[in-house]
């Protein structure tokens, strides 16, 4: 008899700290950030990875934004990051027509806007159709091989006295 009664207090003890874990994961993810809160503060992309000619698309504030590490093939831009002598384009990925998210032709080396068929080249530069700018460079840090999404590092602020950052 008394080796039911363990077995049963023992049973009750354990769905009990089960119980107990359930109630402290949930309320600690209750005290963590919605994603919304997080993607409006900084955001740190790692550069290392990053393959050539290949489009990455994070989200910052709500905003894609495309990275694009370029090869030796495509034309060099004062709009490019430089980050451990490697060039990139780091641009918001909105169309500055009317919004819409452009697609990229890796073959062809520009990025394309199914709205209304405007055309960017691999420096976010409108070379095509209605869009009346370039694409936006979103305020950036440059943090070893890091970009920090964001914060105004020394680059951007020199890009941004050129005029070449646009409207964020």
């Amino acid at each position: 008899m008394s080796s039911r009664r363990d077995f049963m207090g023992m049973a009750l003890g354990g769905f009990a700290a089960l119980g107990g874990i359930a109630a402290l994961y949930a309320a600690k993810r209750t005290w963590d950030p919605l994603p919304s809160v997080k993607a409006g503060g900084f955001t740190t992309i790692d550069l290392s990875a990053a393959k050539e000619n290949e489009l990455a698309v994070e989200k910052w504030r709500g905003k894609p934004i495309f990275i694009l590490k370029k090869n030796a093939s495509m034309p060099k831009s004062d709009r490019d990051v430089v980050v451990g002598g490697n060039h990139y384009l780091v641009v918001i990925g909105s169309c500055t027509h009317l919004g819409c998210i452009p697609a990229y032709l890796p073959g062809d080396l520009m990025f394309k806007c199914a709205c209304h068929g405007g055309e960017f080249n691999t420096a976010g530069v409108n070379t095509f159709g209605p869009p009346p700018r370039p694409l936006d460079i979103p305020p950036f840090k440059i943090s070893g091989t890091s970009l920090v999404l964001g914060e105004s590092g020394p680059e951007y602020e020199k890009m941004l006295a050129a005029g070449l950052t646009q409207s964020v």
